[in-house]
């Protein structure tokens, strides 16, 4: 099946889509372990992990370390708030800042899933020898550098560079 929708693109298409077909698969055990037991959802849980992992944080620190988008960083922070797994106060020198702590809740159910989140880099890493894994850590920290790219202005070179052009939109 793969290679029938492979066959349509050219071979950087091709590796894309298998990229993401390998992200909706990471996210399996996810969504059959842990989502519907715990109640939260896949932003929740990486901003859960990220605050549990750092201890204390910012919220626009989040969005950066993780990737997800300002305003869904929100929205998961205000659920995990409402269900009393994160704790949010003011910086007092900086009224904008957002300091993320979890809460007792919020720490047991990190202490839950860390090591759920261990098993699935164990598997899928198990079978990759160290050179291996490094040349993949070096890959995978260029294309994020990559994406993450600014111009002079701020703006991202990869939503600018992959914007439709005028007479697509």
């Amino acid at each position: 099946m793969e290679d029938r929708v492979a066959a349509g693109m050219d071979s950087k298409g091709a590796l894309l889509h298998r990229l993401l077909k390998l992200t909706n698969r990471l996210m399996a055990p996810f969504s059959t372990h842990l989502a519907h037991r715990y109640r939260i959802s896949l932003n929740e849980f990486r901003l859960l992990m990220t605050i549990g992992a750092l201890g204390r944080t910012a919220s626009h620190e989040v969005a950066e370390m993780t990737g997800v988008n300002v305003m869904s960083v929100s929205r998961a922070v205000a659920t995990l708030q409402r269900h009393g797994r994160v704790k949010v106060e003011r910086d007092p020198a900086n009224r904008r800042r957002k300091w993320l702590t979890l809460t007792t809740e919020g720490q047991h159910l990190y202490e839950v899933m860390r090591p759920q989140s261990e098993k699935v880099a164990d598997y899928l890493f198990s079978e990759m020898v160290d050179s291996d894994l490094a040349a993949l850590e070096g890959l995978v920290e260029r294309l994020i550098s990559r994406l993450e790219a600014r111009d002079d202005s701020g703006r991202s070179v990869f939503l600018e560079a992959t914007k439709p052009d005028e007479d697509e939109a």
